[in-house]
């Protein structure tokens, strides 16, 4: 049974002082860049900062919110700007730095989930693990095997993608998003491709992974139920900017989801 809430908890062994230094750097970005595509352009400015663990892209399709998530990822190069996650600077034009995605120890779960279909669950986790020669490590088996038994994966672990179930895929992805200690992890709507009553539940699970490996998360929606379950800071996005940034945790405290998330959508579509 997972317990699900809206409070962090703080390992044992970790002071608030050092809870509140490591939260003050979680990520900086102020980046612009367009993304040209034959007979069209797009212009994206994503300015934010947030100093919480679980930080929400918000709004409507097409207004920027994956592209921000790839730059986060180094998947994407932006024009110019500034990106820094956890004190560590990915990107600074000015400075010409620009640390390759294979070095920013950045866990991110795709749309699609983005798995190999010729290999078996235990494969997929362990992708991102295995040396160029040889077998894997050790404490790499048993990163594999307790991330298998984590989420509920250990009768499954010989099977391929396609004879596991979308919830099964989803957990396999989060899985190898996980496996190799990332700094960060992001998400690229996570629950499209599954039904209602999944959602709910991948949502719980999610949130109990999240707690348990105390990761930073950024995740991309534009699902009301997603963001009011997992955001702390809402970065609000709308044609291809930022619109605003708000603390969306305190503010919950004392208004519905309902009455945030509605205007802010609503506006974001409009505002040009």
């Amino acid at each position: 049974m997972f317990v699900v809430s809206r409070t962090s908890s703080i390992p044992a062994g970790e002071s608030m002082q050092q809870r509140q230094g490591m939260s003050a750097r979680s990520i900086v970005c102020d980046i612009h860049t367009r993304v040209c595509a034959p007979g069209a352009e797009f212009r994206l400015k994503a300015s934010f900062e947030a100093s919480t663990r679980r930080i929400a892209l918000f709004g409507p399709s097409g207004s920027g919110k994956s592209l921000t998530l790839m730059a986060l990822a180094g998947l994407l190069t932006p024009r110019q700007g500034r990106i820094e996650v956890r004190g560590r600077t990915f990107f600074d034009s000015k400075a010409k730095v620009n640390v390759p995605a294979r070095r920013r120890n950045v866990g991110m779960l795709f749309q699609d989930y983005a798995l190999f279909p010729h290999l078996s669950v235990y494969d997929n986790i362990a992708f991102g693990l295995k040396p160029a020669f040889g077998p894997l490590k050790q404490d790499h088996r048993a990163r594999v095997d307790e991330l298998l038994e984590l989420c509920g994966l250990s009768g499954q672990a010989r099977q391929r993608p396609a004879q596991i179930s979308g919830g099964q895929r989803q957990r396999t992805a989060l899985a190898r998003a996980l496996a190799t200690g990332p700094d960060l992890l992001l998400l690229d709507e996570p629950f499209t491709a599954l039904d209602q009553p999944l959602r709910e539940r991948m949502r719980a699970e999610l949130f109990t992974i999240l707690e348990r490996f105390d990761i930073p998360m950024v995740m991309v929606s534009h699902d009301l139920d997603d963001v009011d379950h997992f955001a702390q800071t809402l970065v609000v996005f709308g044609h291809g900017r930022v619109l605003d940034v708000i603390d969306y945790e305190s503010r919950r405290k004392t208004e519905s989801a309902r009455s945030i998330l509605d205007p802010l959508f609503l506006s974001a579509q409009n505002r040009d």
